[in-house]
């Protein structure tokens, strides 16, 4: 079976077939740095983390960029009111919303590394592309579906008929609340901000055609993902609660600023709740994976996340991580039982002899299946039996424990992303065993000369590493816990 991929925009899985052959352009809504990544916030990352290594392993180019929000997201998602989230955040600790913004780019990145998703080939800021955000605003001025009111710039939603079609909320169908109703400078509720006026003391503020101000929230990812990836791309990710009415506005300015389909494949997670309701920032109950890392191993944590399909709400639930660890460390002890047997090797793309496994034509038939995670961890549970069995066998053909290696750094390493030193593609090396095999080898000296102190303080100190040695006739084995 092909690559199949849920389609937000027909609401129905469709073999996806590339834009132009072998290469993806492929856009993710990222942070709005006012604060730290949550382990709900990491979901969504992971998630389009797994799509991108997938799509890498089937061998396509992918360009990857996610955004930097740093302006113009305001308190209320559903509206034009409120506050900048980042200039609310600076009144609030007295901090240039600039270095608040760098602060916070900075640690989500440290965070999400820490649990192995990998950098964006591109990751441009609201505030670097607002030249880019007036030009598509010029241009739907003079298309006649925007227009200008006191220094800011509205989309009349009513001009674009096909507005709503993302959600399959119509404009017809949405209630208008007081609020809405009693800003009259729109001319209809539905509105929703291009450019907004920078009132006094609004720090944020640029030169603009209409006078100072600073752009909405909808219009950035518009401007930086065509900008990079081109009019009309491949694939467009975030959450479920971005849907609408983010990316409905999104769909909606671009396609009547160039006149061409916007998004061919829109992928949506869904959210991670607590007790039922989702976390959230603003609700109060957010766990920050600063937070979570001093409990949990990240890796844990990527792991757990895996467990359930993108699509799938995760409830947020400290048993569950905890599980989640046990099984971890069961896929993680066959795997590192294996890298002791056949000791340093190149990892490297797949033979068509390792393709052809039935462990590995079913890891493939279940991420074909729009990314089924769950699943797959299951094939890896069944690759651990079967590397576990192997290894038993007293002669066991080293041809075989290298092609299961090989196996497992391609599903659970590549893909997956959950091996401790994975990388995404072949050329690179697994130098954990290596260092362990030298480390082991120190503590046989020490024995053998009869220092225990010394063999037992490097035993400690593995073991506050997260490493156990376990002695036998056979020599000293390591796992990690």
């Amino acid at each position: 079976m092909p690559l199949q991929i849920y389609n937000t925009l027909s609401r129905s899985k469709e073999e996806f077939v590339p834009l132009h052959p072998g290469r993806i352009g492929m856009y993710v809504c990222g942070m709005t740095v006012y604060n730290d990544a949550h382990i709900g916030s990491g979901k969504s990352y992971v998630s389009f983390d797994i799509v991108r290594r997938y799509l890498m392993f089937l061998g396509y180019h992918v360009t990857y960029v996610q955004n930097i929000t740093d302006v113009g997201h305001m308190t209320d998602n559903d509206d034009d009111q409120g506050e900048d989230k980042l200039l609310k955040k600076s009144a609030e600790i007295k901090q240039h919303p600039m270095q608040i913004a760098e602060t916070f780019t900075r640690r989500t990145s440290e965070d999400l590394a820490r649990m192995n998703v990998l950098p964006p080939d591109i990751m441009p800021r609201a505030t670097g592309h607002i030249i880019e955000q007036i030009g598509i605003i010029e241009d739907l001025i003079t298309k006649g579906y925007a227009y200008e009111v006191n220094g800011s710039v509205y989309f009349e939603v009513t001009k674009d008929k096909e507005y709503g079609k993302l959600s399959g909320r119509k404009t017809e169908d949405q209630e208008t609340s007081g609020r809405v109703e009693s800003r009259s400078e729109k001319r209809n509720p539905q509105d929703f901000a291009l450019w907004k006026k920078a009132e006094k003391g609004h720090i944020l503020r640029w030169q603009s055609p209409w006078g100072e101000g600073f752009p909405g929230w909808h219009i950035e990812c518009s401007a930086m993902s065509m900008k990079y990836l081109g009019e009309t791309f491949d694939i467009h990710g975030g959450g479920l609660e971005n849907q609408f009415p983010h990316h409905e506005c999104e769909i909606a300015q671009s396609e009547c600023s160039t006149g061409k389909p916007f998004v061919r494949y829109w992928m949506h997670n869904n959210m991670v709740t607590v007790d039922g309701v989702k976390m959230g920032k603003s609700l109060g109950n957010s766990s920050y994976l600063r937070d979570l890392y001093k409990e949990y191993d990240p890796m844990t944590l990527r792991f757990y996340l895996l467990q359930s399909h993108y699509r799938s709400t995760t409830e947020f639930k400290k048993d569950a991580i905890e599980a989640a660890g046990v099984g971890y460390s069961k896929l993680l002890s066959a795997y590192q039982s294996l890298c002791q047997a056949v000791g340093t090797q190149e990892v490297r793309t797949l033979n068509q002899a390792e393709l052809e496994h039935p462990l590995v034509r079913q890891f493939i038939q279940e991420m074909n299946d729009d990314f089924n995670t769950p699943k797959g961890i299951a094939i890896l549970y069944e690759l651990a039996k079967e590397t576990n069995t192997l290894l038993s066998e007293s002669k066991s053909e080293q041809e075989k424990l290298l092609g299961l290696w090989q196996i497992w750094n391609a599903l659970a390493g590549s893909i997956l992303g959950i091996l401790p030193t994975s990388n995404p593609g072949p050329g690179t090396s697994d130098v954990l065993p290596s260092i362990m095999e030298k480390i082991i080898g120190w503590r046989k000296e020490a024995r053998d000369k009869k220092d225990f102190a010394m063999s037992d303080a490097i035993r400690d100190d593995l073991a506050k590493a997260g490493v156990v040695l376990e002695d036998s006739k056979e020599g000293t084995k390591w796992n990690i816990k």
